[in-house]
């Protein structure tokens, strides 16, 4: 006999959600995965590698625009039969944090570091030639960047970094680990050096300085800096509007559970979209970029809005096109229908 204790269990309340990031493959747009029989029970704070801690995001809202359609026969036209229409699913939120990551989510095209500039140089909007790149030696890792004993003055603690490879004329995706940009041809990007400095994700904040090496707070997202690669002061970030380049990351949002089960919802491949919402003072589907959430007047703290297009993915256990995972973990002792 069910008892009213465990089918109150089956609400699940949350607070907030919590979103994850992880990079997809460009060069062969294998996503990452989120396996729930493997990691559904982890930590908010310590997620799996390789998934990205985003923070918490405000005004949460998944929106199928897929049809089901009928599918009639018979001389009056009744459904017979259904079918599916054209995949649209979209997702869309306000990342109340800033960093690297959120601004290029939220911008959706190539994300710049603003590099510190040599103050004799023409005045650029996205940062102009900058001071030149201290060479990384080999023995750097993702934690702890070498550059010297004669060059470790010329970074302090706090100083945020970029550490890339030099750009060298090549095509295709650029930057270390993670695909920051796509180049069409060196003459796009004016042959410049320190062009996949500009766009890494490779980016670290020094901690500590010793003798010889510079110690970071976090790991550099790309991992070790690759062999040739520069090290470049990082003075701020800044995204545009436009730009033909499309981020494409995996993504997973968690719903806290305050009491009753966890809700995860899986997107093996999000695309940066323009809004389907309206806003509140017109009908049409306008994108805001970012909100303004009052704390005290007057003072507010600004959030970014990001709008993504779910991109398909092929299921390997049944060959089926999907395009999110929704899992539910239930509470302990919940009833089950």
């Amino acid at each position: 006999m069910t008892s009213f204790s465990n089918r109150s269990a089956m609400v699940p309340v949350s607070r907030r959600v919590r979103a994850y990031f992880a990079p997809v493959n460009r060069a062969t747009e294998a996503p990452a995965i989120f396996d729930p029989g493997k990691l559904g029970a982890f930590q908010l704070d310590s997620p799996p590698p390789p998934w990205l801690d985003l923070g918490w995001v405000d005004n949460f809202a998944r929106l199928s625009l897929t049809p089901a359609e009928p599918l009639r026969a018979g001389v009056r036209g009744a459904a017979a039969a259904q079918f599916r229409g054209m995949l649209d699913a979209r997702v869309e939120f306000d990342f109340r944090e800033w960093g690297k990551l959120q601004m290029a989510l939220a911008g959706g095209s190539e994300h710049m570091n603003v590099l510190a500039s040599d103050p004799n140089v023409a005045a650029q909007p996205s940062g102009g030639t900058p001071l030149a790149a201290i060479a990384a030696l080999p023995s750097s890792t993702a934690f702890e960047i070498f550059v010297g004993a004669t060059s470790v003055s010329s970074f302090s603690i706090g100083d945020i970094i970029a550490v890339d490879a030099d750009y060298q004329q090549q095509t295709g995706y650029v930057g270390a680990g993670i695909s920051a940009a796509y180049v069409n041809s060196s003459s796009d990007v004016n042959q410049d050096p320190n062009y996949v400095r500009r766009v890494t994700f490779n980016l670290g904040r020094v901690a500590q300085l010793t003798a010889t090496s510079l110690v970071l707070a976090q790991p550099l997202l790309g991992g070790s800096p690759p062999t040739g690669s520069g090290v470049q002061k990082v003075i701020a970030f800044v995204d545009r509007e436009g730009g033909s380049f499309f981020q494409e990351w995996s993504a997973l949002f968690v719903a806290e559970e305050e009491s009753g089960g966890r809700v995860c919802f899986h997107y093996p491949r999000l695309s940066p979209a323009s809004s389907v919402r309206p806003l509140a003072a017109t009908s049409a589907p306008l994108m805001q970029r970012e909100e303004a959430i009052e704390l005290a007047k007057p003072i507010a703290a600004l959030a970014l809005h990001a709008a993504f297009m779910a991109m398909p993915h092929t299921d390997e256990n049944d060959g089926q096109i999907a395009v999110c995972y929704r899992s539910y973990f239930p509470a302990p002792m919940a009833a089950l229908y």
